[in-house]
């Protein structure tokens, strides 16, 4: 009987002491009294930055930097001459190809200024429209003209004047006016144009010479808009040189018979078969 109330008493002495060791690691209502455990770091670190929206930074690549203005870099000088176009103060279009002459027409409202295009000194002046179709002459094709043999040793002629405003002799400069745009000559028929050709200084028996030997289309359009410096001296004294001072006249040589009565519906020179403008400028 007493051994088995000692059995007995230290079976309950193994549950309290079971018991009481539960309690310690747990802790009141199941809560553990042992710090937690030390988290172990992942690869991927948490981002504690704070993120732009898109649109930020679409504002922000749209914003123009800031610099110095560009550097004009004026164009090279080709000569040491400088060149005007034939025409100040309105707006011109002009023809950049062969017709029948190595000259162009270029197109502008009546009473526009022709000018000087270098300095230079008054040669021919024809204040008089003496053309008439029934005879149609080569030399008074261009009616009421000018020409300057410029600086450099070119000559250059502007035709179908209204006016003239200059006299032979008279030194000028690149830009002055020397008449004003009209239709004289046999571009009666036409809209008021400038007859503008380059050549060298003959004497006036040799008209067909003054009526253009150069192609001046490169040296109008530099003058206009890209270098005022680049100048026809070169080629002109070149093909005189393979030409001679007075070549042969070979286009539109001939006038008409001067019994051949007048008559408005004559057949028409290059200005009326020009088919127009083709080249703004």
């Amino acid at each position: 009987m007493r051994s088995g109330n000692v059995a007995r008493l230290a079976a309950m002495t193994g549950a309290l002491l079971l018991t009481g060791a539960c309690a310690q690691a747990t802790g009141v209502a199941g809560i553990s009294t042992q710090p937690p455990p030390t988290p172990v770091p992942s690869g991927t670190p948490s981002v504690t930055a704070t993120i732009p929206s898109p649109t930020a930074v679409h504002q922000a690549g749209e914003q123009k930097p800031v610099g110095e203005d560009p550097v004009k870099v004026p164009p090279p000088k080709l000569s040491k001459y400088t060149y005007a176009f034939p025409v100040k103060g309105c707006r011109t279009s002009y023809q950049r190809r062969l017709l029948i002459l190595p000259k162009t027409t270029i197109w502008a409202g009546k009473g526009c200024a022709f000018v000087s295009p270098v300095d230079g000194v008054v040669d021919e002046v024809n204040v008089q429209n003496k053309w008439k179709p029934s005879t149609d002459k080569g030399a008074d094709r261009e009616g009421r003209f000018v020409t300057v043999i410029g600086d450099d040793g070119v000559r250059y002629l502007g035709g179908h004047l209204d006016t003239v405003l200059v006299k032979p002799g008279a030194k000028v400069k690149a830009g002055q006016a020397l008449g004003t745009i009209g239709n004289s000559g046999n571009a009666r028929d036409t809209a008021a144009n400038l007859y503008f050709a380059i050549s060298w200084k003959t004497a006036p028996a040799y008209w067909w010479v003054r009526r253009g030997m150069v192609a001046p289309w490169d040296y109008l359009d530099a003058w206009l808009s890209g270098n005022p410096t680049l100048s026809p001296k070169d080629a002109t004294f070149k093909l005189r040189s393979a030409v001679g001072e007075t070549p042969r006249c070979q286009v539109q040589c001939k006038s008409k018979k001067p019994s051949q009565p007048e008559r408005n519906d004559q057949p028409k020179d290059e200005e009326e078969d020009d088919p127009g403008p083709i080249l703004n400028g």
